[in-house]
């Protein structure tokens, strides 16, 4: 697929999840493709970096699950400062553990997951909604009941896939992408490197089994976007662009800059490889 053509596939008022962390590794091209899309009205479960940020900031989403926002060497997005001071959205912030939880309730299709993250903290004061439960054996221990995190639809990026939808991550963490797929109705891979499944596991130069992190069985398109990820890390393919970020924060705090940025970057009748175009042609003109 193309990353337009899966943004084709959404709609309004959808709960997307988002996987990466931070400001690695996240389906960026996806997201961009979605900010072209007439999509809106989304509940978005991240464990949130820029992707949250541009949503955000085109006004799309209309409540936020996640544990924190962060671009990781700038440690508030500022995408999401804004839209939370102004209340855009509603908010669902929980501790990470207990987001862990609900993916793993999720992706096999419990209702709940009993957890001890959250308790004697301020989650539970401001998440009212949320439960508790008590322990049927003898020990009788109270647990909070994280909620399944169920989506319509999730958005992963990973080094290397297949056309079957086998994915493959090359850096040092997971991130919980694999939980993202299986707690999804439907999810889409775009990947750095489309390569054939025996490069994936089945040929003496292959990384370890244990790489495969995402089964076809769980995902239902596979997209090709060298850099797709962009402007976040998908080592050891490439690091974060970090003079891209600084100049994405900087844009943010200013709606003028900001307006300049998105029109020279993220324009509506854009595509994947127009940003790619930009991308380099802002580099070079900071040489």
């Amino acid at each position: 697929m193309t990353p337009d053509e899966v943004a084709a596939r959404l709609h309004s008022g959808m709960t997307i999840g988002i996987g990466g962390w931070g400001s690695r590794r996240k389906p960026m091209a996806l997201v961009r493709a979605l900010l072209r899309s007439p999509v809106t009205d989304l509940t978005v479960i991240s464990y949130g970096g820029p992707d949250v940020g541009l949503l955000a900031a085109a006004g799309r989403i209309s409540r936020l699950v996640t544990a924190f926002v962060t671009l990781d060497s700038i440690p508030l997005e500022p995408h999401y400062r804004a839209a939370r001071q102004r209340g855009a959205f509603a908010l669902t912030e929980i501790d990470e553990a207990m987001f862990m939880w609900g993916l793993h309730a999720a992706a096999n299709r419990l209702p709940f997951l009993p957890v001890r993250a959250g308790l004697g903290s301020d989650v539970m004061r401001v998440n009212p909604e949320l439960r508790t439960v008590t322990s049927p054996y003898e020990d009788g221990e109270e647990f909070v009941a994280v909620p399944a995190l169920r989506m319509d639809a999730a958005l992963v990026h990973l080094n290397r896939a297949d056309r079957l939808g086998n994915g493959q991550y090359l850096g040092p963490d997971p991130y919980f992408d694999d939980l993202f797929c299986e707690a999804a109705d439907t999810a889409y891979v775009t990947c750095e490197r489309l390569v054939e499944t025996a490069e994936l596991v089945g040929s003496p130069d292959s990384a370890a089994p244990q790489t495969l992190l995402v089964q076809r069985h769980s995902v239902t398109g596979v997209v090709e976007t060298p850099g797709g990820a962009h402007f976040t890390s998908c080592v050891p393919d490439h690091p974060r662009d970090e003079p891209f970020q600084k100049a994405y924060a900087a844009a943010a705090a200013d709606p003028a800059a900001w307006a300049e940025f998105s029109a020279r970057f993220l324009p509506p009748d854009g595509d994947e490889k127009g940003y790619q175009q930009a991308v380099r042609t802002w580099h070079e003109e900071q040489r």
